[in-house]
C-alpha cells in the first residue's frame, strides 16, 4: 500500500499523541501519589516480563537466518538463563549469553 507523505506524517503525529497520553495517564496523573501495595507488587515483575518478550523472537525466529532456528542463538539463550539463575546477576547473565553467542557462532559458523 502506498501512503502519501501527508498520510505518513499524520500517522506519526497521531501515534505520538496516543503514546504521550498513555504515558501521561500513568505518570502525570498518579505519578506524585503512593501506589497501593498490590500495584507495586505487580509492577516489580514488569522488567522480568518485558525482557523475554523482546528477546524470544530474536532467539526463535532470528532475522539473521531468515527465520530459521539457529543453534548458536539457542545455546546463547540457554547460557544466559543458566548464568542468570546461578549468579542472580543481570549483567553477568547478559555477558554470559553474549560470550556464548560469539563462541557458538565461531564454532558452528
Amino acid at each position: 500500500m502506498d501512503y502519501s507523505k501527508a498520510e505518513i506524517w499524520l500517522i506519526i503525529v497521531v501515534l505520538g499523541i496516543g503514546t504521550f497520553f498513555l504515558r501521561y495517564s500513568f505518570l502525570g496523573l498518579i505519578g506524585n501519589r503512593a501506589l497501593p501495595e498490590w500495584a507495586l507488587r505487580y509492577l516489580r515483575y514488569t522488567p522480568v516480563a518485558v525482557l523475554p518478550g523482546l528477546v524470544a523472537p530474536l532467539v526463535l525466529w532470528p532475522s539473521a537466518t531468515q527465520g530459521e532456528i539457529d543453534p548458536a542463538r539457542l545455546i546463547a539463550a540457554g547460557a544466559t538463563v543458566l548464568v542468570g539463575i546461578v549468579t542472580r546477576n543481570t549483567l553477568a547473565a547478559i555477558l554470559g549469553g553474549l560470550g556464548a553467542l560469539y563462541l557458538g557462532l565461531w564454532l558452528i559458523g
